[in-house]
């Protein structure tokens, strides 16, 4: 059983045969603990057991309300908080009473956990990246590729990530498809936010962020969360979340302009957890200028829509009345070629 020390919580994982499977399940003491704001965060080792160490006789605060209603963690089905059931061994969604658990390298916080298959057909590009090869690929030369469409490398990425990050430094922030962990591994080494919560809804990507995270000395596990979800139902509490971030990842989500309803609008969904005066940032391709004229470049958008289930964007104004639709405001860009870095506030 391993163990890691977070302020003043010891957190330690205890592993549970259930057939052939090997899962790693939470438990929880609810001992009391400081009466103070504290998020119980679950580090990137896939934290289980959570026991508490007093240091105050006099405080009534128990963990058990933290992972209720400090933690940003919600049942994404019905955004509910999530409480401990049984013996401490699962999660479960106070109003629905489904139930989610962790393994070995991350939380299962997707609307079908527990299932044995998603309950509808997810696009091509989605299921693309749950490839082992690609989530492998992915940062040994898959993204150092972007630069040719005119991303600046990951180094000037971050830094200019961080200056639109600004107003909500020191809050938490979610990476939203991330990958194999690129940026959510930047973001918590750089100390600049109280938790990082890496999602993903690859579990081979969250595979290659957990190993690359184990490879590195000195990392802060205490301030990482490994997440598998859907990008259209986030498990989180609404306006519960200082900054999203997503990382050359709107051509891969489902032609997010054409979702009207909130749970399947992708950019309504972050909005939805963002709280007021919450960042988003993100970058993708961009077609504009000529390109967008041409009828091949339209057809060529259709057909990408069509085969891969992703959305290719053919203007900034496009983005912008993306957010704006959504309720997020100061729209800024900056471009370079095709690549565009967005960000946008959530209104008050």
């Amino acid at each position: 059983m391993a163990t890691v020390t977070i302020g003043n919580l010891s957190l330690a994982f205890l592993p549970r045969k259930l057939g052939n499977s090997r899962r790693f399940f939470f438990k929880i003491n609810t001992t009391p603990i400081l009466k103070r704001p504290l998020a119980a965060k679950i580090g990137a080792s896939s934290t289980t057991f959570v026991e508490t160490k007093p240091t105050d006789p006099n405080a009534v605060e128990t963990e058990e309300k933290i992972i209720t209603g400090k933690n940003i963690l919600a049942c994404p089905i019905c955004y509910e908080p999530l409480t401990m059931i049984g013996d401490g061994s699962s999660l479960q969604c106070n109003s629905c009473k489904k139930t989610y658990y962790g393994n070995e390298t991350h939380l299962e916080l997707t609307a079908s956990s527990g299932a044995e298959a998603y309950g509808e057909a997810m696009p091509p590009v989605t299921e693309f990246f749950r490839s082992p090869l690609i989530s492998f690929l992915y940062e040994r030369g898959w993204r150092q590729n972007f630069i040719w469409g005119g991303f600046p490398g990951k180094e000037k990425e971050f830094e200019m990530t961080k200056d639109f990050l600004k107003p909500v430094l020191g809050g938490n922030i979610v990476d939203a498809s991330c990958g194999s962990g690129l940026f959510s591994r930047l973001f918590a080494k750089s100390g600049l936010f109280s938790l990082v919560v890496a999602l993903d809804y690859s579990e081979n990507m969250l595979k290659q962020c957990y190993d690359f995270i184990k490879q590195e000395d000195n990392f802060p596990k205490e301030d990482v969360i490994l997440v598998r979800a859907d990008i259209s139902r986030l498990p989180f509490k609404s306006s519960s979340v200082d900054a999203v971030h997503a990382g050359a990842a709107l051509q891969c989500w489902p032609s997010p302009s054409a979702a009207v309803s909130t749970s399947l609008n992708l950019v309504a969904e972050i909005s939805r957890v963002l709280r007021p005066g919450g960042v988003f940032v993100a970058t993708t391709f961009i077609l504009d200028g000529p390109f967008a004229f041409v009828p091949f470049v339209r057809n060529l958008r259709q057909s990408y829509a069509t085969l891969s289930g992703g959305h290719l964007f053919l203007s900034e104004g496009e983005l912008e009345d993306l957010c704006r639709a959504c309720g997020l405001v100061g729209f800024k860009c900056i471009r370079n070629r095709r690549f565009v870095m967005i960000s946008a506030t959530k209104s008050s």
